[in-house]
């Protein structure tokens, strides 16, 4: 019988460590598509006025326009884009000096994220939903109440306000992504423990 001198790796050089540093860079650059994308929404939304002359009675038409502050669901897309677009500048920013500088409250500040990026969407989704309940009788009318359907007179108007429609809804994903991402940073951790 003889002594076998093999010896096996301390523990912590039999697991691979893991190292985490793609999870900021992707947090970074989901942040920054927030802010294009909400700021390119919000741009879409605020120009989406259009004015057409309508007929009244014969040889009688007057010039009626169709513009973001006559449809309060889109003030308030507007609002929650605008809200979006502040939010992702400033979490973006921390979340850049987190990259270039890793701080011991960073489990503090992931757990931050989550929960704004959580109260963000809920806004987001909302203000996506009621736009896209206006617009979607502004496509199709609405024969039981005696709503008219307008996108076949102002066009315009209703494909810039679709356009944005679905920014925000591409503003909404992002932050979905982000919500997922911090989460499994969260989850590393504590199983790592």
């Amino acid at each position: 019988m003889g002594s076998s001198n093999t010896t096996s790796p301390p523990p912590s050089a039999a697991k691979p460590q893991h190292n985490s540093n793609s999870s900021p860079v992707i947090d970074v650059a989901l942040r920054a598509f927030l802010f294009a994308t909400s700021l390119v929404a919000i741009i879409v939304l605020v120009t989406s006025k259009q004015t057409k002359l309508i007929p009244v009675a014969p040889g009688v038409a007057i010039p009626l326009s169709a513009k973001l502050n006559y449809v309060p669901s889109f003030i308030y897309l507007l609002a929650a884009l605008v809200v979006a677009c502040l939010y992702s500048i400033g979490s973006g920013m921390l979340s850049f000096l987190a990259l270039l500088k890793p701080a011991r409250n960073a489990t503090k500040m992931q757990l931050y994220f989550v929960m704004l990026d959580a109260l963000l969407l809920g806004i987001l989704a909302s203000a996506t939903g009621a736009a896209m309940g206006v617009s979607y009788i502004g496509l199709k009318g609405n024969s039981h109440t005696g709503w008219q359907k307008i996108c076949n007179t102002y066009d315009s108007f209703c494909l810039r306000s679709a356009a944005s429609i679905l920014l925000t809804l591409t503003s909404s994903i992002t932050l979905l992504l982000l919500i997922w991402v911090s989460v499994h940073v969260l989850y590393k951790k504590v199983t790592r423990k």
